[in-house]
């Protein structure tokens, strides 16, 4: 178990569950360090103090906040930690809600929160269980880092696991990147929802879903250190930068996902544009009916039915 990075309680009415908070996740990129290609040495970032033009250690070290280019304000741990702030050592839940109604946008990072000692042993199960029964979120404020949070508690497999949230005012409005007005099709609409279909999962397992950029990269190091041509992969097909019939992709996305599950029913896939033959038969007799228009009995009414899928 990776170790405590947080350690105070979670508030939840008048019950109080003591927690640490550790890593939910890992990051298993390669890593690459900086070198001097003449002779392989190591290339460092060194602290140095600007005044006195040498290299200085972490205990000589603070942080502050600069009001001018001469003056700074100290900040210690301490006095952050001495804030007067009720989230200062709590997770307070403010809320809860149903997850659907969260943005996953303001969702960030996962921390599982582990329970601390036999104290909290109850009050956190009895948390976990009314979560994953209500299918519900907590919504809580904390403080952390040097700055209140915003933070989502869930339900995953037998432990709680903390989200921080993004503040609302940290969100950037994305009208200016919407598209210019188009018209899409109801057949095009079938279409990618049939794509969707050939491409729905149950779970995200599969070598879909593994890292192939870093297994690459190892790769890469690994015929280096052996002196040998690192394997070559075939390029993938170019594709043009733009679809000029978007129809006929779908139709193509459609029935190559089908052959790489096994499927062959290219039947269906050519029956994607239904409604159109549908429309198009409706069209039919009226363009019928305008064409017998002279030979008619009743001229005005024939008339009238002749404008209507005009002016539809």
């Amino acid at each position: 178990m990776p170790r405590s990075i947080w350690s105070g309680a979670i508030s939840f009415g008048l019950v109080t569950v003591p927690i640490h908070v550790v890593g939910a996740t890992e990051d298993h990129s390669i890593r690459f360090h900086r070198y001097h290609l003449a002779d392989q040495g190591r290339i460092r970032t060194r602290k140095v103090c600007e005044l006195e033009d040498r290299e200085v250690r972490s205990d000589e070290i603070g942080k502050g906040y600069e009001l001018t280019s001469t003056q700074i304000v100290p900040i210690t741990d301490e006095d952050l930690r001495e804030l007067p702030l009720p989230t200062a050592k709590a997770i307070e839940i403010v809320a809860f809600v149903p997850l659907a109604s969260v943005d996953p946008i303001r969702i960030g990072d996962g921390y599982y929160l582990q329970p601390d000692g036999q104290v909290a042993a109850k009050p956190y199960k009895l948390l976990r269980q009314a979560l994953a029964r209500s299918s519900k979120v907590a919504v809580a404020r904390y403080a952390w880092s040097g700055r209140e949070r915003l933070g989502l508690l869930r339900v995953r497999g037998e432990a709680i696991v903390l989200h921080a949230m993004r503040w609302p005012d940290e969100i950037r409005d994305p009208s200016s990147l919407t598209p210019p007005p188009v018209e899409v099709s109801e057949e095009e609409i079938d279409g990618a929802l049939a794509l969707m279909d050939t491409m729905t999962r149950e779970d995200l397992e599969g070598d879909e879903f593994r890292d192939t950029y870093t297994e690459a990269v190892a790769e890469l190091i690994e015929a280096k250190r052996e002196h040998r041509e690192p394997e070559v992969v075939p390029e993938r097909e170019e594709r043009p930068g733009q679809v000029l019939d978007l129809m006929a992709a779908l139709q193509e996305s459609v029935s190559k996902a089908k052959e790489s599950r096994g499927e062959d029913d290219h039947a269906e896939v050519r029956e994607l544009p239904a409604r159109k033959k549908k429309a198009a038969a409706k069209k039919t007799p009226a363009a019928g009916t305008a064409a017998k228009k002279p030979a008619g009995k009743k001229p005005a009414a024939k008339k009238t039915t002749a404008r209507g899928p005009r002016s539809a």
